[in-house]
């Protein structure tokens, strides 16, 4: 989740204990920074709720990414 959409969106970032490295699809280190804190939130899709806990960093133009466990457990159709 991006830092700025959290904020905006009132979501409470909980530190996390050890910080992760994130590095772009090219393995360079993200401009970003560092992943250091997490929300907890919940995830509706297809009249389910799923509470789930999400890393937050800074992803500029994307509010969110869905992580592929996620979208493997729920095969969404994506137009």
């Amino acid at each position: 989740m991006d830092t700025t959409f959290a904020k905006e969106k009132g979501f409470k970032m909980e530190r996390m204990k050890n910080s992760l490295l994130v590095k772009n699809v090219d393995e360079i280190v993200n401009m970003g920074g560092a992943i250091t804190y997490q929300v907890k939130c919940n995830m509706f899709f297809k009249g389910h709720v799923k509470r789930v806990r999400i890393d937050v960093c800074n992803l500029e133009k994307t509010e969110v990414i869905l992580g592929i466990l996620w979208l493997a457990a729920h095969n969404p159709e994506i137009d």
